[in-house]
């Protein structure tokens, strides 16, 4: 079975059915334009529910090292980094903080997914998820798919996960086309920005298990 991350929690009701619906990683979103984000005070809350064995991923967007160094202190043991590090930057985190460091890229085309591939070379894991369009706010969580087709028959290097456009119904269908190792949702499982939807991560859950 693929296994799934529910990204942008922000309340104990929606992590616990996120970690009772099996998801492997849950995603706290750092990056104050996001409707998603959180503080540090609230945070730290949240993660004290969730168990050893479960990837709290902090998702980030050129964070500098102060706020890196807060939120694992806070509890977080996986970063995300969504913005334009580049790969010595991812490098240098890994070696830093010794703790896995994922890498997203927003992808369109095939050009954009073999640069994603190349720079994530220092990374633990490769996030494919749409690219934002020109005049959004946020590099991710704007429920947009890109071609999956593209990823047919691509030999990528390191585990992998899809993002961008996914929800109940369209989960299966892109796994249909494609085995990435993970698939990661956000704004397909809200009622609205920045509220997920308990009965909607119940859904997306059963769709990928599905599958």
């Amino acid at each position: 079975m693929t296994d799934f991350k529910i990204c942008g929690l922000s309340t104990p009701e929606t992590v616990d059915a996120a970690l009772a619906a099996g998801a492997f990683a849950l995603g706290f979103i750092s990056f104050p334009p996001s409707p998603r984000h959180l503080s540090l005070d609230k945070l730290q809350g949240l993660l004290t529910r969730i168990p050893e064995g479960i990837a709290r991923v902090a998702v980030t967007v050129n964070a500098d090292d102060a706020l890196l160094d807060a939120l694992l202190a806070a509890g977080i043991n996986t970063l995300q980094l969504h913005g334009h590090e580049h790969p010595a930057r991812i490098a240098n985190i890994a070696a830093r903080y010794k703790t896995p460091v994922w890498l997203a890229r927003g992808v369109a085309t095939a050009a954009d997914i073999a640069a994603a591939i190349k720079d994530a070379a220092p990374a633990a894991k490769l996030l494919l998820d749409a690219k934002a369009p020109k005049d959004a706010a946020l590099p991710g969580g704007n429920g947009l798919a890109f071609d999956w087709r593209l990823l047919q028959g691509l030999q990528i290097p390191l585990p992998w996960g899809l993002g961008g456009g996914l929800d109940a119904e369209t989960v299966g269908a892109a796994l249909a086309q494609v085995r990435p190792a993970f698939v990661d949702v956000s704004s397909g499982v809200e009622s609205e920005p920045g509220l997920k939807s308990l009965a909607k991560i119940n859904a997306f859950a059963t769709a990928v298990k599905a599958a």
